[in-house]
């Protein structure tokens, strides 16, 4: 979808030819594009966000602010109030958190984290600390797609970075290139070889041996009335399945934590850290049962108060309600600012957190508000926002 295929989609709906979106309570501030991994661009994701029905929405890429210009262009259009931010694995290992698996399935010591609320004065300067990040990882891309073909090549299959990935990313527009790049072109060699749903089942199950659930295996197999699913089915089956099998550990592509959150202050954003907590049955169908940080959180609070994080952010409909007791009181007493954001970057996701139906979580809706209001002050007067704000972001 272009700006102007929005512009029309407004024009529609302020004509009344088309009925408007329900109005709604949600906001969402953890919107993935295809500056990272996404079915939707920038202007998707708000055109998404709008007809969803949700007050506000917020563009999170992995290790690149390149998509948000036209993030806010798309929700002028509309009149969407929106967030920037960007998300980005820091490496903890300097920290008491070293050799522990915080909130990152694939490796331990190294942590996911946001910056929220970018002033757009700075965006592009948040992306230029970013960019090399971004090279970096792209040659550990390289070696991991090697070791996808080592593995793949007794079934007839390869995968060539730079011809089979690349091309399915906006890299070369300041995108980030990630693990579900290189599995989504494994899924497209995959339906490539094999024509039918029930082939490629066939081969994942049988061949491969991968072992998936049984809704894993009925979404897939339904691939025929589900279309604008099915790949993304496939991917969440080999992601779930296959990252240990090839994943190399990431090194110099991830910032020094002290020196993201010094970026983060820097250029006037909120550093939060991203709480995953453990996981039983994944939400997205992408995630094995897991323990993350839930046996030591206490220590991981005092770790990231001691860096000089703002808040922490969290997915309500990822966790259980102990769960998100025990880290809502945790927030209160130490002082962090709390952000929603449910991590959308497959078709299947729905845009809407319904556990915001609950008054026990309208805080973040809140919260949400108060993030967007100091987002817009400081892309207008940062002195101004700083002074107004300071209380509740170490900015």
């Amino acid at each position: 979808m272009t700006i102007e295929q929005l512009r029309q989609a407004k024009a529609q709906v302020d004509a009344g030819a088309v009925p408007p979106p329900e109005d709604t309570i949600y906001v969402n501030n953890h919107i993935h594009t295809t500056y990272s991994f996404s079915p939707y661009s920038p202007t998707e994701a708000v055109y998404m966000a709008w007809k969803n029905g949700l007050k506000t929405a917020g563009i999170m890429d992995h290790d690149s602010a390149a998509g948000a210009r036209e993030f806010i262009e798309a929700a002028a259009v509309i009149g969407m109030p929106v967030t920037c931010g960007v998300e980005c694995r820091v490496d903890m290992s300097m920290t008491r958190l070293n050799g522990l698996r915080i909130n990152n399935p694939d490796q331990k010591s190294v942590a996911y984290v946001t910056m929220h609320g970018i002033p757009h004065q700075n965006i592009e300067a948040v992306d230029a600390f970013l960019a090399p990040y971004r090279a970096r990882r792209n040659e550990r891309n390289r070696k991991m797609c090697e070791n996808i073909t080592a593995l793949v090549a007794p079934y007839g299959l390869s995968l060539d970075f730079e011809t089979d990935v690349l091309p399915l990313s906006n890299y070369h527009k300041g995108g980030s290139v990630t693990e579900r790049h290189i599995l989504f072109a494994l899924t497209k060699k995959i339906t490539a070889l094999y024509d039918t749903p029930e082939k490629v089942l066939s081969f994942l199950t049988e061949t491969m041996q991968l072992a998936l659930p049984e809704k894993v295996k009925a979404q897939i197999a339904a691939g025929r009335e589900t279309p604008e699913f099915y790949e993304y089915d496939i991917l969440g089956a080999l992601k779930s399945n296959m990252v240990e099998k090839f994943y190399i550990d990431a090194t110099d592509e991830c910032p020094k934590v002290a020196d993201f959150v010094a970026m983060v202050h820097k250029y006037g954003g909120v550093a939060a850290y991203a709480y995953l907590g453990d996981v039983g049955n994944s939400v997205t169908g992408d995630k094995k049962a897991q323990k993350f940080e839930d046996d030591y959180l206490d220590t991981l609070i005092e770790v990231i108060k001691e860096y000089g994080f703002d808040a922490i952010t969290y997915m309500p409909t990822r966790n259980t309600p102990e769960q998100l007791a025990r880290l809502t009181k945790l927030c209160q007493e130490n002082g962090f600012f709390q952000i929603s954001g449910e991590d959308i970057n497959s078709p299947r996701q729905s845009f809407r957190c319904k556990a915001l139906d609950d008054p026990a979580f309208h805080h973040l809706i809140d919260a949400t508000y108060t993030l967007i209001g100091y987002e817009q002050m400081a892309s207008e007067d940062p002195v101004a926002a700083k002074e107004k704000y300071s209380e509740m972001f170490r900015i």
